[in-house]
């Protein structure tokens, strides 16, 4: 009797003294991917949208991937990776020996980008479906991750960055290309849809385990910064 009361008592208390789970993680801006999870999504909507010259990004293009310095052999991600508009560069700088991952949410552009590469004959390029809160790449696989305009669609950055960590390489680099967030001076675009400044995304993903080196100065560049982080 007197052991079945002392089994109860140690029950009780571990109820009493346990943790609750932890709160799931929330979305820091609802909605912002609700056009790409759309499973009836033309990509060469967004062809027509994304590669225009009316678009610094894309008349920049050549100078953006030439900054990334990708090498021969390395394994890269091209993260938000949209219509391609840098993932075959990104293939031809890493080379045969070389790998890149063209990771978005959305299946259709992953599905054209994989077309592409093969319509060309590049075989060093492989598609990856991410998660709202997760690159979906394998750990230790890349050297190099790279986010273009595609930052502040990260609905969960403590956890996407997180797995960006992981799947980067000891001393592994993340360059990241987005939207200036300055009152006065951005459109009015950039103010109701980027959900916050340099300052606020650079301090996010210190935290989440990287330095950052000395920021990239592209001269093109207007509505755009460049900065730049090493895995710690």
């Amino acid at each position: 009797m007197k052991l079945q009361f002392v089994a109860l008592a140690l029950v009780a208390l571990a109820a009493c003294t346990s943790s609750p789970p932890p709160a799931p993680p929330q979305s820091v801006k609802p909605g912002i991917n609700k056009d790409f999870l759309d499973p009836a999504l033309d990509p060469q909507k967004f062809v027509e949208r994304f590669e225009t010259e009316s678009r610094e990004i894309f008349t920049e293009r050549a100078a953006i991937a030439s900054m990334v310095g990708l090498q021969p052999g390395q394994s890269m991600a091209d993260i938000g990776a949209g219509t391609g508009l840098f993932t075959l560069p990104f293939a031809e700088a890493v080379g045969p020996k070389g790998r890149v991952y063209a990771v978005d949410i959305a299946p259709a552009f992953v599905e054209r980008i994989e077309q592409l590469a093969a319509e060309r004959g590049v075989r060093n390029v492989e598609g990856v479906v991410c998660a709202e809160d997760d690159a979906r790449l394998p750990k230790d696989s890349i050297d190099v991750a790279f986010v273009c305009d595609t930052y502040h669609h990260f609905e969960y950055p403590a956890q996407t960055l997180a797995s960006i960590h992981r799947a980067l390489r000891k001393g592994g680099e993340l360059v990241v290309v987005e939207f200036h967030r300055i009152e006065g001076v951005s459109r009015e675009w950039c103010m109701s849809h980027v959900r916050a400044g340099q300052e606020v995304f650079v301090s996010e993903i210190l935290a989440a385990g990287f330095e950052q080196l000395a920021q990239d100065q592209l001269p093109g560049l207007k509505e755009n910064y460049v900065v730049r982080f090493r895995k710690r």
